[in-house]
């Protein structure tokens, strides 16, 4: 049974591979491990270890604590309970593109793109 917080960590490992522009294989050879054993941990169906984890955060450089973001108190919820984490919009793939886009647009031009989803939201 895949317990919440094995799902939320799988998550976003997979996020920022993606974020990043990183294949499951390019991810395994940085780690030493074999695709197959990422596809597991992305879904949540192995757990990750601590020195696991700690060679995929140095891989995709972000800190540990970036694996636990947005996990509430749900998620310590018994194994197999059905909880999803409230406002994981990066669960949406076409949000993920959304982000991966905007952050490859100069800054410049992203902070005017910004103003203008702004202003548009506030007309909404």
């Amino acid at each position: 049974m895949k317990h919440p917080v094995d799902v939320h960590v799988g998550k976003r490992i997979r996020h920022r591979r993606w974020m990043v522009g990183m294949t499951q294989q390019q991810l395994a050879e940085k780690v030493g491990i074999k695709f197959q054993q990422i596809q597991k941990y992305e879904t949540g169906m192995n757990r990750v270890s601590a020195s696991r984890l700690w060679d995929i955060a140095e891989a995709v450089d972000v800190p540990i604590s970036f694996f636990f973001e947005g996990l509430d108190a749900d998620a310590h919820a018994a194994p197999g309970s059905s909880s999803m984490i409230p406002g994981d919009i990066m669960a949406d793939k076409e949000a993920l593109e959304l982000v991966r886009s905007y952050y490859s647009i100069p800054e410049n031009q992203r902070r005017r793109l910004f103003e203008l989803a702004r202003v548009l939201s506030d007309v909404a």
